[in-house]
Formats: structure tokens, sequence, C-alpha cells
């Protein structure tokens, strides 16, 4: 990746990792924009749908739309061109919809400037990109556990009934839309191990990385 041409850095992430901070630190040492959030609230104002409800249904396997398609409001532009216009019942929504939708924003964002996304599936939306740089940030169970815990104010048992249900929702949705794992390293340009470093570190040896490529 050459980081003096337009470009795009994906970091996928396991939950307790600090994938997201190193994400945000990387973004503003490089002066560019760090899309987490921002996705997801692209997609609530596309599908009416709250952040929260997307990102605890979009996980699962399949069938979960119906069970929260009632809530799309008559609102919806009949012009979007991935939802089915308003007067045809018979259409129905599903995960590819969803998928469809964050790809172009996504790529949108990409097309205007260069930018850090965190998870949406962006080592796979961004393959053919000609200056991306993938990323999977990791770190052993102990130091997820006790970093969600601490962060979130609970006990370690229930850190790791979060971790291991964000964990299935999140290689189910990668496995359905890149026929891969995300936890396959050939994804990525560069792995990091976080049990033993600070996202500082994980930051500083990210653009050594890159700056060797420049």
């Amino acid at each position: 990746m050459n980081k003096n041409d337009q470009f795009v850095i994906t970091i996928n992430r396991e939950m307790g990792s600090g994938g997201r901070t190193i994400g945000r630190k990387l973004a503003d040492k490089l002066g560019v924009e760090f899309y987490y959030k921002t996705v997801i609230k692209g997609l609530e104002k596309e599908f009416n749908l709250t952040a929260e409800e997307i990102e605890k249904q979009k996980g699962r396997e399949q069938g979960w739309w119906a069970n929260i398609k009632q809530q799309l409001t008559n609102s919806i532009m009949s012009s979007n061109p991935y939802l089915p216009q308003v007067a045809d019942t018979a259409s129905l929504i599903d995960t590819d919809d969803i998928f469809k939708a964050e790809t172009e924003i996504l790529r949108g964002i990409a097309d205007e400037e260069s930018c850090v996304v965190a998870g949406r599936c962006g080592f796979y939306i961004f393959r053919n990109h000609p200056n991306h740089f993938n990323i999977l940030i990791q770190a052993s169970m102990p130091h997820r556990i006790k970093r969600v815990a601490n962060k979130q104010g609970i006990s370690e048992e229930e850190a790791r009934k979060a971790i291991d249900m964000v964990d299935q929702m999140r290689e189910n949705y990668v496995n359905k839309y890149t026929n891969t794992s995300r936890y396959d390293t050939r994804n990525y340009d560069l792995v990091i191990t976080m049990d033993e470093l600070t996202e500082d570190d994980a930051v500083a040896i990210i653009l050594e990385t890159i700056n060797r490529q420049a």
C-alpha cells in the first residue's frame, strides 16, 4: 500500500482485542477518517432500523428478517435500488439487501477519500481496490475476557458469553458473504496479536509496515 495515494485500510478484529481503538488511533495518525458506527448509521437511515437492531440481527444465518421487517416504515423511498417497490407487497428483504447497502456505503466512502474501516467485511469488499491494506487484530481468550469485563463493568463469565455470541454472529455473517472465515489469515496483509501489546504499540507496527511498502 502506498499511503501517498488514496487508500483504504480495513481492520477486522476480535471482540475484546482493542481493534476499534487501534483503528481510531491509526486513522488519527494518518489524518483520515475512521468509519465504524458511521456505516451502521448509514444503514439505519437506509432501512429505518435502529443501529442496535441491525448489529444484533445481521449475524444470524437466516430467517431473521421476517422478525423485524415490520419495523420498516412507509417513508422508505421506492427509488432505492436495494428495496422493493412500496406497492410490491410480495417482495421480501433479506440480509442480501443489508449487505448490498453496506457495500455501497463503504465503496462510496472509499471512492471519495482515504479512510480506515473497521469490520464490515472490509477485507472482502475492498479486495480489488488498487491501494488497500487489510489487518486482523486478535488476542487470546483470557486477554479478551479481561478487557471486555473491565470496559463493560461485567463479570468474566458474562464477558465470555458476550464474546462467544459476537464471535459466532460475525463468523456467520462473514462466511455467508465471503465464502471464507474471518480467521483465515490469507485474507490479511498483517495479523497482530495483542496480548503483550498496547494499542499504541499496534499502531506503530502498522505504520512501520505500511512505510516499508511506500
